[in-house]
């Protein structure tokens, strides 16, 4: 019985990557450039780091002054700027329901994701976070997730992680978690899923019957 979620952040909780991607949009511009909003999405769903440094590299500029005007830019972004996706709160709150505990672990800092959780009324549906404010290492590093399944008494074989990248994933996999995949994109994650209804569905025991290779394939 799954009664415990291991969330990521930005791109699985809340629809980060347009705010992120008009941010480095208006960064470029302070240097003269600008880049389609949608393959600067895809750079920054690899990392922001990845992307920092892919659009300095395109450009020939430098990369700390393009994260530097990037951070300004994305400081003033509001939380009603990135929703949580539609599906995360039921799932949260049935978590909650069966006395089981949502759970953050996210490279962001620990003030802006307790911004996003309160401007969504959602700080009621976690247990707590563990952020970069914590001092664990980044994932794919799994060290921040064993502190979640310590911290939080969380049982492993009741728990899966939730994210939408390929980092999130593996960090889940060496913590010994089963690991969900929200994206488009091919993954190594156990389940895969296209939108969050497909994720409670499977919670509640439906669609565990469609198997691709060694994943779940919703």
């Amino acid at each position: 019985m799954i009664r415990n979620i291991i969330w990521d952040v930005g791109g699985t909780l809340f629809d980060t990557y347009p705010a992120i991607a008009r941010a480095f949009q208006a960064a470029l511009s302070d240097f003269g450039y600008s880049a389609p909003v949608e393959w600067i999405k895809e750079l920054a769903k690899i990392s922001l780091g990845h992307c920092a440094t892919s659009l300095a590299d395109q450009y020939q500029i430098n990369k700390d002054e393009l994260a530097g005007k990037f951070n300004e830019q994305y400081d003033r972004v509001k939380p009603d700027e990135q929703p949580p996706f539609p599906g995360v709160i039921p799932i949260c709150e049935y978590i909650c329901s069966i006395g089981g505990k949502n759970v953050i672990v996210t490279h962001r800092g620990q003030v802006g994701t307790a911004e996003l959780l309160e401007a969504n009324n959602m700080s009621r549906l976690f247990a707590g976070a563990i952020t970069r404010n914590d001092g664990y290492a980044k994932k794919p590093d799994s060290a921040a997730f064993e502190a979640a399944l310590r911290i939080y008494g969380l049982e492993p074989d009741e728990t899966i992680t939730a994210g939408d990248r390929e980092i999130d994933i593996t960090a889940g996999q060496r913590a010994g978690l089963f690991s969900c995949y929200f994206g488009e994109n091919g993954s190594a994650a156990e389940l895969i899923i296209h939108n969050f209804s497909e994720l409670y569905e499977f919670i509640l025991g439906k669609n565990k019957n469609c198997y691709c290779m060694n994943r779940v394939a919703i």
